[in-house]
């Protein structure tokens, strides 16, 4: 029997919405975002990512204080991920350091699996990393690279949001054409 997945429909259902309503996590869930991660491909199988689940409310106060002014609405997540690593657990092919790509890939599998779930996993890159790492107690030789902030999707719009970012709670944000970003066979050859 063949049982066709429907990924596409999760790639278009995903959003980075920033208004969210508090969710239980339980360990289920995390088990279930990590096993998500858990089948992505990496260079030569090394899965150099990392991943600290954090729901507990106190932990996330302590994580607070390294977020940006733009990213309060983090605040309303029932749960961030903080993504980190370090190059020496990934391919090093010359210039080509490899850990950045194969964490993207296994991360966007979480993502894709907490929107499948009717979840929102919005990554974000304005914190204090060494702050975030601090509270988290990441080693100083990891990368943390990303938090990811998990919710449900709220129908209210937060009201700390700015209003760019409240448009986009409305409406996806403009995409780039297809013609701007793929060539075929050599650079520059439109499709």
């Amino acid at each position: 029997m063949v049982i066709f997945l429907d990924v596409k429909e999760a790639i278009k259902n995903r959003r980075a919405y920033r208004s969210f309503d508090p969710i239980d996590i339980s360990d289920s869930l995390i088990k279930d975002l990590a096993e998500s991660a858990q089948l992505a491909p990496s260079c030569m199988n090394n899965q150099p990512w990392r991943y600290i689940f954090v729901r507990d409310k106190e932990i996330l106060k302590k994580l607070y204080p390294a977020l940006t002014s733009g990213n309060k609405w983090v605040e309303k997540a029932s749960l961030i991920i903080a993504v980190f690593s370090k190059p020496d657990y990934d391919c090093q092919i010359k210039e080509r350091i490899y850990y950045l790509f194969d964490i993207g890939l296994a991360t966007a599998f979480i993502i894709l699996r907490a929107t499948e779930l009717n979840l929102v996993a919005h990554p974000i890159a304005g914190f204090d990393e060494e702050k975030a790492k601090d509270a988290l107690g990441i080693p100083n030789e990891m990368r943390l690279i990303t938090l990811v902030n998990v919710g449900k999707r709220s129908e209210e719009i937060n009201p700390v949001l700015s209003d760019l970012m409240k448009l986009g709670e409305k409406n996806r944000p403009p995409r780039k054409k297809i013609e701007e970003f793929v060539f075929i066979d050599k650079f520059n050859q439109k499709l």
